[in-house]
């Protein structure tokens, strides 16, 4: 039912414009006259990541529907890693349930978004938001409440609903919330006059299970791609933090910054590494958190119900998944090799390369490092890789923003995502949606929506001949 019909509709609502904003992408654009100051015209393409070793032994030579769950093909058959990786596989496939007899996979919800890891990664790729009048299946909403916990850092949990909207719950249970979303056009124009548009989203809530208070952060996301996780993982964190900028002390107009996040495991802070906003410190931590808010699996990491404290239903029990299972899901993801770069020899996408340096964008999307060593997952240690992220939360300005800090990272700041196998999106996920909610229709619309600290970088985008533009596009298309 739509939310205007409905009685008992609890509405709230985001629109992402920032009508006011002096550095917007979203007010139609006069012509930009000349290069714009501050990005380097004469940075030079980094020649050793102009290779189809994306992820150095672990690349995978499959531009297929299966391009992203490979076993990494430095891991031999046979091997602990190898049979780790095949076990992490089949639990991260199978379905959860509630009061089956028949299944070992008991203890869904009560309230959850989806069934499975599968369900949110279909192929191990990239999710989408929901079309008009469809449940969401691979994108959901962080929520919080002003603040941190004084212990952990982390954002304050909304009591009776934690820190995820569920829109689904087994029989007998209300789900937390319905969400609509709707876009609104805003147009501009590239220097040479031709026009684009983006789509900016607005969401509302309707249907929750209990009032929803206005005092209630939000944050849209759509599932990220699994491959190459144990590579970044093993980044050494002094490789991550020789790139921190807090305070631009070069002047380059880039300030990137290491998210502080808590470590569950250890009990203590870490730096961040994955999500949107670099939220979480390693796989392990990611994988027993989707089990809690995505499933409503619990896990000796994470014990409790998302909903704990307001539900009857939601009160404390035995964990529903131990965690060896949690470990092998989280080393299956470690382990899936990286889709090679294609098209090496493409004049348009070497032509490309060469753009996408000399706008900037590789101040923040770094093409090679190198890994350390990641303690159980031998095949990811020690190699070249070519993931186009510095890993880093970088200011994107208000039009991105969903002002909702998570640890350390402000309303406006998002972790650089990595951008191997972005051309691969539409072949394993049958889309083309882009940034952290999906609003972006195409890779050149995501590099439109870019402000903050990329906004000279997009305008030097907004500058450039058409044909400039398709090889940038052209180039990203091969990673």
């Amino acid at each position: 039912m739509h939310p205007a019909t409905r009685s008992t509709c609890c509405l709230l609502s985001l629109a992402a414009l920032a009508a006011c904003s002096d550095d917007s992408t979203l007010q139609p654009t006069a012509p930009i006259k000349g290069p714009p100051t501050g990005v380097s015209l004469a940075m030079a393409p980094d020649p050793t990541a102009h290779t189809a070793s994306s992820g150095g032994a672990t690349t995978v030579d499959d531009a297929t529907s299966g391009a992203f769950s490979h076993v990494s093909p430095n891991i031999a058959a046979g091997s602990a890693e190898f049979n780790l990786h095949v076990d992490g596989d089949e639990e991260f496939e199978d379905a959860f349930t509630v009061n089956d007899p028949t299944s070992t996979h008991n203890g869904l919800g009560p309230v959850y978004d989806n069934v499975s890891c599968e369900g949110c990664h279909a192929g191990d790729g990239r999710g989408r938001p929901p079309a008009p009048n469809e449940i969401a299946e691979s994108f959901l909403i962080r929520i919080s409440y002003p603040g941190r916990d004084a212990t952990t850092g982390a954002p304050n949990p909304v009591p009776g609903y934690g820190g995820q909207l569920q829109e689904r719950a087994i029989p007998g249970v209300e789900p937390d919330a319905s969400v609509s979303i709707a876009y609104t056009e805003v147009a501009g124009t590239f220097a040479d006059g031709t026009p684009y548009s983006l789509r900016v989203p607005s969401y509302s809530f309707y249907g929750s299970y209990e009032a929803l208070s206005k005092k209630m952060l939000f944050s849209p996301r759509v599932a990220p791609m699994n491959f190459g996780l144990g590579l970044l993982e093993a980044i050494p964190e002094a490789t991550i933090l020789a790139k921190e900028d807090p305070k631009d002390a070069d002047g380059d107009g880039i300030s990137g910054a290491a998210n502080r996040v808590w470590d569950a495991a250890a009990n203590r802070t870490a730096i961040g590494r994955f999500g949107w906003k670099a939220g979480v410190p390693n796989v392990v931590q990611q994988t027993a958190g989707a089990y809690n808010g995505d499933m409503g699996v619990t896990s000796p990491m994470f014990p409790a119900e998302s909903c704990e404290g307001d539900r009857p239903e939601c009160a404390r029990h035995a964990p529903e998944v131990t965690s060896d299972v949690v470990l092998a899901v989280a080393r299956y993801m470690q382990t899936l090799g990286v889709p090679a770069r294609r098209d090496l020899d493409d004049a348009q996408a070497t032509q490309g390369e060469a753009i996408f340096y000399q706008v900037g964008c590789a101040a923040c999307h770094t093409a090679t490092v190198t890994t350390g060593t990641l303690a159980g997952v031998p095949s990811v240690s020690n190699q070249v890789i070519h993931p186009y992220t510095d890993l880093l939360l970088h200011d994107m300005g208000p039009d991105l923003a969903d002002n909702r800090p998570d640890f350390q990272a402000n309303g406006r700041e998002w972790r650089t995502p990595p951008l191997w196998g972005i051309g691969l999106v539409q072949t394993v996920n049958g889309h083309s949606d882009f940034l952290h909610d999906g609003r972006a229709r195409g890779l050149l619309e995501a590099v439109l929506w870019h402000g903050g600290e990329a906004k000279k970088s997009r305008d030097a985008v907004l500058n450039l001949p058409a044909s400039a533009r398709a090889a940038l596009i052209r180039f990203l298309e091969s990673l």
